[in-house]
């Protein structure tokens, strides 16, 4: 039986409030990076999987398949979240500014987690299956089709393995 993940609505008014401060003060970090030291350190800011070329003209996002996109006039759009987490996602379209949406970490929990919880957990990551997807995930999100073909399971084994992760 899974550990009860809910909580009262005091508790989740809490984190939301503190979600919003986190991802206010992570944004003005972002825009005051690229104000004063470029889009290369707010960028880099970001995650390790992307980047800027060294010629300075593409941001490159370094997935499961590599991708590039102008990285010209007033540089990205930082959108800091607290959804999709651990996930880093670039949108980009030709003539467009591209857009990086990425995960800010969340406050600590208000209440230490339970022994019955972390074992839960554990045991949800002691399949080496499910330790090469989490790497591959940890890198950016990708389809269930994609972890399949990456890994060569079929995509039902990839989603019940996902499953006792989630």
């Amino acid at each position: 039986m899974a550990p009860d993940h809910t909580g009262d609505a005091s508790s989740w008014v809490t984190r939301t409030s503190g979600s919003a401060i986190s991802l206010a003060a992570d944004l003005r970090l972002k825009n005051d990076l690229l104000r004063r030291q470029g889009t290369a350190a707010a960028l880099a800011s970001v995650s390790d999987a992307v980047t800027l070329a060294p010629d300075g003209d593409s941001i490159v996002v370094d997935k499961l398949q590599d991708n590039a996109t102008a990285a010209h006039g007033a540089g990205p759009t930082f959108l800091p979240s607290v959804f999709g987490r651990p996930h880093l996602m670039v949108v980009h379209a030709p003539g467009w500014q591209p857009v990086v949406q990425y995960p800010v970490a969340e406050a600590s929990p208000a209440e230490p987690v339970s022994l019955e919880t972390v074992t839960f957990r554990l045991e949800a990551l002691a399949h080496p299956v499910r330790l090469r997807l989490l790497r591959t995930l940890a890198r950016g999100p990708h389809t269930t089709g994609e972890l399949a073909h990456a890994w060569e399971l079929s995509p039902p084994e990839v989603s019940r393995h996902l499953a006792v992760l989630r």
